[in-house]
């Protein structure tokens, strides 16, 4: 049986994980192709206009996927910790492709809701696994050794300082070396959405074109929990959000330490995105001492506007350093 897995959304995070489970129930895992303009305009075309970018991208990758696999996996996660709630579109995500796209291969969906108790989670993931085989001890074992790879995953690009594309390139079991240190221009914190931050189509090749200027990247993958959430706890006290971590922790935590500036980058007409990166816009406000600067993509995002705020920020940065060093001297 062949599952396809859309390059989209959730994928940046689970990836590894879903690809484990599925793997050790016998499946094979397709996953679609990077994003492209062809994908972008066949999945907006699915859609009323005011539907947010990432879902666009999304159901352009399960028309991508098309014939190439028996499911297309598309799970439904409404809440991954007590008490904190994920944005709609994730809610119905299932129901929502086999509504726009009929002709889509079945869908393969579990619903993940932490607040409904762990038995309730369980059952779900006994059920997914029952497409595949009716022994619960093996399933058993596929979750579990899913859940392993995943904490191994985030375990690599914390302890690595790496992000979700390259630690997928290397195996959990491999001892992965940390990046040499380089003379680079600048520290740039990338705070976001991994559907944001990783996509080259999306964002312009974002975090190629600040690399290959000469400056050195950062993202929320590269924190420890325990950084992320006492960032949350400074700004807002509480998470409410599911994922608040890649915006409001990352970007609480950069604004005081390692970056020389930070970039945030959100999806236009995205409410969640909007509430969270202005909290980080405020706290920039606030303390005065990292630069900030947001960046809002859609899908007539234009590349030339793009690369010239890169090109004004990281100006800004550097003059900014220079500043600094004259004054020292």
């Amino acid at each position: 049986m062949k599952i396809g897995i859309p390059r989209a959304l959730l994928y940046y995070q689970y990836y590894p994980m879903w690809q484990t489970f599925f793997a050790e129930l016998g499946a094979e895992v397709v996953v679609s192709p990077p994003t492209t303009q062809a994908m972008l305009a066949a999945g907006s075309a699915r859609v009323v206009a005011d539907t947010c970018l990432p879902v666009k991208a999304f159901l352009g990758h399960v028309l991508a996927l098309g014939a190439k696999c028996d499911w297309i996996f598309i799970p439904a996660i409404r809440s991954v910790q007590k008490d904190i709630y994920n944005c709609s579109k994730f809610l119905g995500l299932p129901d929502m492709t086999r509504a726009v796209i009929p002709e889509s291969p079945p869908i393969l969906e579990i619903a993940i809701d932490i607040n409904r108790g762990k038995r309730q989670l369980y059952q779900a993931i006994y059920q997914l696994g029952r497409h595949f085989t009716w022994n619960p001890s093996l399933i058993k074992r596929a979750s579990i050794l899913a859940w392993q790879t995943y904490l191994s995953y985030r375990e690599l690009m914390s302890r690595n300082k790496i992000s979700p594309p390259e630690a997928m390139e290397r195996t959990a079991e491999s001892e992965a070396l940390p990046r040499q240190s380089t003379e680079t221009r600048a520290t740039i914190a990338l705070i976001g959405h991994p559907y944001l931050l990783y996509d080259e189509y999306i964002n312009h090749r974002l975090i190629r074109r600040l690399e290959q200027s000469g400056h050195k990247v950062l993202t929320p993958e590269m924190l420890t929990t325990a950084e992320i959430e006492s960032a949350i706890a400074r700004l807002v006290g509480k998470a409410y959000w599911t994922y608040e971590a890649e915006v409001v922790g990352a970007g609480g935590h950069y604004l005081q330490s390692d970056a020389d500036g930070v970039i945030g980058i959100t999806a236009f007409g995205c409410g969640p995105d909007s509430l969270m990166m202005d909290i980080v816009r405020r706290q920039a406000a606030r303390l005065k001492a990292t630069p900030f600067m947001s960046l809002t993509l859609e899908e007539h995002t234009a590349e030339t506007g793009v690369v010239t705020r890169l090109e004004a920020f990281t100006d800004m940065l550097q003059r900014k350093k220079r500043k600094q060093v004259a004054v020292c001297v």
